[in-house]
């Protein structure tokens, strides 16, 4: 059996960690920390399950203004990489 491999954000990227965060609050956190980057920079989403219905709605709210990487997929805990690349 293999270990997840865990990539180490740069130093100045945002961890927002939503594990213990109550569900309804999570994605205005993740929202009003994504509003608050400037084109270029990034936060890293740590969270207990696939954060793929958040994607889906970044895909809707947020429509060519950011990129999303998986960095680590389970099995207890998800990191993604989401960038600001709106002007």
């Amino acid at each position: 059996m293999t270990t997840p491999t865990v990539q180490e954000p740069p130093a100045d990227e945002a961890i927002v960690d939503v594990r213990e965060i109550a569900p309804r609050d999570r994605h205005p956190l993740i929202f009003d920390t994504f509003d608050g980057l400037s084109a270029g920079q990034a936060m890293i989403l740590v969270n207990d399950h696939d954060p793929k219905p958040l994607y889906y709605q970044f895909l809707h709210e947020r429509a060519g203004q950011f990129d999303w990487t998986y960095l680590q997929e389970g099995p207890d805990e998800w990191r993604v990489r989401i960038a600001c690349v709106k002007p």
